[in-house]
Order: structure tokens, then sequence, then C-alpha cells
């Protein structure tokens, strides 16, 4: 502690003598702990199945606050802190935009995907700095991409988390499930009552009826409710005043 302590007090004169901040000498930040906790039974069977390794797709469904877009984010981190990951894809449908036509968005493909890609990344960032962010997005460590953007492709070593996954057809759902190559896990969250697509259309709500009919081997369903929202205890209320 004393050594700390010194260091940071080299740092501050030197700052005052010279007024600049020698980044090269600051010192290293301890990485935070990473522990996933459930709050309820249903948060248990989710983390219970991210932490299996057998179950190489894992789809969260419930309704928003109930922590399945958050706990699958801390999952990947703590994967790839492990070395069990080597990458972490995030990708989400861009309904926003019909057809996920991002050209009509300033900056590069990680810029046109922010707005989309916030709550993943700000998981992230409580657990990197801005610029550690920055860097893996650079090389590639961190892949932020449209969900059209995975055809044809196949992910190794990865952790793709797909959210909002109601929003995207049945056909990109089966295609992007395809990616998957080894050692790799797929989690797919989505709230079925917050789709954007016709019912007919919404991919997250087809692969859940398919494998209630035909269970998959390492393909797990967690399914959260409004008992399990951990947000906010009025964001139960909301949700129940517009179903009324």
């Amino acid at each position: 502690m004393s050594r700390q302590r010194g260091a940071k007090a080299q740092i501050q004169k030197k700052i005052m003598v010279e007024n600049t901040i020698p980044f090269d000498q600051q010192p290293r930040q301890r990485q935070r702990h990473i522990e996933l906790i459930p709050k309820s039974r249903n948060q248990e069977n989710l983390i219970l199945n991210l932490l299996n390794q057998d179950q190489s797709i894992v789809v969260a469904v419930g309704p928003a606050g109930t922590g399945k877009t958050y706990l699958a984010m801390l999952a990947a981190v703590r994967a790839f802190r492990s070395g069990e990951a080597k990458r972490i894809i995030l990708t989400r449908p861009a309904i926003g935009v019909e057809d996920e036509q991002h050209g009509f968005l300033p900056g590069n493909l990680v810029a046109k995907m922010e707005p989309w890609t916030r709550p993943l990344l700000d998981v992230l960032r409580e657990y990197y700095r801005q610029t550690e962010i920055a860097a893996m997005i650079d090389d590639g460590t961190i892949e932020i991409s449209p969900l059209a953007y995975m055809r044809g492709r196949t992910f190794k070593h990865a952790w793709i988390i797909a959210d909002e996954m109601q929003n995207a057809t049945p056909a990109q759902m089966k295609m992007l499930l395809s990616r998957i190559g080894t050692e790799s896990r797929i989690v797919v969250t989505g709230d079925v009552e917050q789709a954007d697509r016709a019912r007919g259309q919404n991919g997250l709500l087809d692969l859940c009826s398919r494998l209630e009919h035909y269970p998959v081997t390492g393909m797990a369903v967690c399914r959260l409710t409004g008992r399990d929202i951990q947000r906010h205890p009025i964001i139960g209320s909301v949700l129940a005043l517009y179903d009324k």
C-alpha cells in the first residue's frame, strides 16, 4: 500500500512540475473480480447454463430488467479472462433501420452499430477502461457486427452474444446459430413480447417453439418472468400496465 502511495505521489509531483501526465507510469488498475450472483431462481438457472460448457447455445428469454443481457455479458467477460474464449462477438438486429441499412448513419461500422450495442458495451465499461475497449475492438478481440454481416462466417474460440433477437427473422436466427465453430458459445437473448416484427417473423419465438417440440442436446432455453426483474421494482408494474 505504501509503495502504491509513493508511486501516486511521484506522479502528482511530475504533473505539478512538468504539467504532464505520465500515463506509462500510472499504477496498474486492479482488475475487478467478476461474480455471477443470481437474485432469483430463474437467474440461477440461467447462470448455471451459461457456466456449463456442455451447453453450446443458451437462449435467455424474458422481459426488460431481468438481467438476461447483463448476465450473458458477464459470463462472456469471465470466459475471456479465463482463456476459455479468445474473442467476444457482439451482434444485434438493427431493426430500427429496416433490413439493417446502416449506411445512413455517420462513422465506420462500429460507430454505426453503437446505438444498438450500447447496452452490451455498458457492461464492458464496468471492467475495462474506454481505451482498453477501443484497443480490443481495433485488434479484433471484441467484434461488433450487424446480424446481417454474420452470413458465411464461422466463429472459433469465441463467445457470441446475440441481443434483442426477437427482432430477427427465423431465417436470420438459423443463419446465426449455424455460425458456431470449435470451442465457441452462442448466447441468444430477447423478449418475445417486445418484437418489432410480425409474430410469424419473430425468430426468437420460432426458435423457442421448435426447441419446445424438438429438444436439442447442447441447447438450453432459460425463461425469466416479471418476478425476476431486478433493474427497478416499478418495471413490473409498467409492463403489467401495458398488458392490460
